[in-house]
């Protein structure tokens, strides 16, 4: 439950928004706010994402709102959105799950195994069908007055550090950023030290030597040019990491036309696809432009089983058994659900 404070903040702040709204929906469209942490600058697969988004929204509803991104947080901080949609500051945008693993319990299934061996295509449909066939995930999100429309696992993480890591046993001692319950169970299994750090930190933390490595894609690494603070990314097995949510105000959804309903939830249904089509090119480009540099950054293979023994770790299977738990208790069958999600040797 928000705290007294923040509830109130929201709800003013949602007053000013709804006149705002309402004021430019008797000038034209229906002005319809995002809201991200995201640079418009960023150059990366999110960004791009988003656009893509905002672009279908305007095109399938033939140009009923207006959608404002709010790009930079400039609405809303990071960990701020999912309260902020709630309240009506924003009607629609993109909530991080692995923050919030004690809030969206069920839905934060996948995040309790990490590392996974998913891409971000597969993922993204098996979280799309989760929703699809399992009423009580729609149902936990419906409790802070949210609705998910789409689904955008990103790419298959690596670890970029300032120094570099090629072993197993490079891991110890290091420190590496966490967040959510398994990458701190993982990291200490791996004798590293996990290191709590919002994806809005991590470059200045690397820059400090708060950290030493960091999880990330490809494409993060030039998001948020953290190639000017470390050079060193290794292909550890981590999978697509479990990313975001494309969430809307419950109420304001369920005040729209069917019709238009219906071409939400579409946009939605196509956005993990949209989003991977995304990746390749600008990685293709990356790579291109690290290997000409000669401050580019190396990519470090790493054998793609290496984690088969270390998830056999206790904290790690107690983590993975907590959720299957819990996910019975809400009448799932967490064991059929998590198969997809386990290593299995080649």
């Amino acid at each position: 439950m928000m705290k007294k404070s923040i509830a109130t903040k929201w709800m003013a702040a949602s007053a000013i928004a709804l006149g705002l709204s309402s004021v430019a929906s008797m000038a034209s469209a229906e002005t319809l706010r995002w809201l991200t942490w995201k640079t418009e600058t960023a150059g990366d697969a999110q960004t791009a994402n988003i656009n893509w988004f905002v672009d279908q929204i305007k095109k399938r509803t033939n140009s009923k709102f207006d959608v404002q991104v709010m790009w930079g947080g400039s609405a809303a901080a990071q960990r701020e959105i999912p309260d902020a949609i709630s309240a009506g500051v924003g009607q629609i945008g993109e909530i991080v799950l692995p923050y919030y693993m004690n809030k969206f319990v069920l839905n934060n299934g996948v995040g309790f195994y990490t590392p996974q061996p998913l891409g971000p295509g597969e993922l993204g449909d098996l979280m799309a069908n989760w929703h699809e066939k399992y009423p009580q995930f729609d149902a936990e999100l419906a409790k802070y007055n949210l609705k998910a429309l789409g689904y955008r696992p990103l790419e298959k993480y690596g670890i970029l550090c300032k120094e570099p890591l090629r072993t197993l046993d490079d891991f110890k001692g290091r420190k590496i950023r966490t967040y959510g319950s398994a990458y701190p169970a993982l990291v200490k299994a791996l004798g590293g030290i996990p290191t709590s750090t919002s994806t809005t930190e991590m470059r200045e933390a690397l820059e400090r030597g708060i950290l030493d490595c960091t999880p990330t894609s490809i494409t993060y690494i030039r998001g948020f040019k953290l190639d000017e603070v470390a050079r060193y990314f290794t292909d550890v097995p981590f999978g697509a990491n479990y990313g975001h949510f494309i969430v809307m105000n419950r109420k304001y959804y369920d005040s729209l036309d069917p019709a238009t309903r219906k071409a939400l939830d579409q946009i939605g249904r196509e956005n993990a696809a949209n989003f991977v089509s995304q990746i390749d090119p600008i990685v293709a480009e990356l790579k291109k432009q690290w290997a000409s540099s000669k401050n580019g950054v190396e990519i470090i293979e790493f054998p793609q089983d290496a984690f088969v023994e270390v998830i056999k770790d206790p904290a790690i299977q107690a983590l993975r058994n907590k959720w299957i738990t819990q996910a019975q208790k809400a009448g799932l069958p967490a064991d059929e659900l998590v198969q997809p999600l386990v290593f299995k040797k080649k």
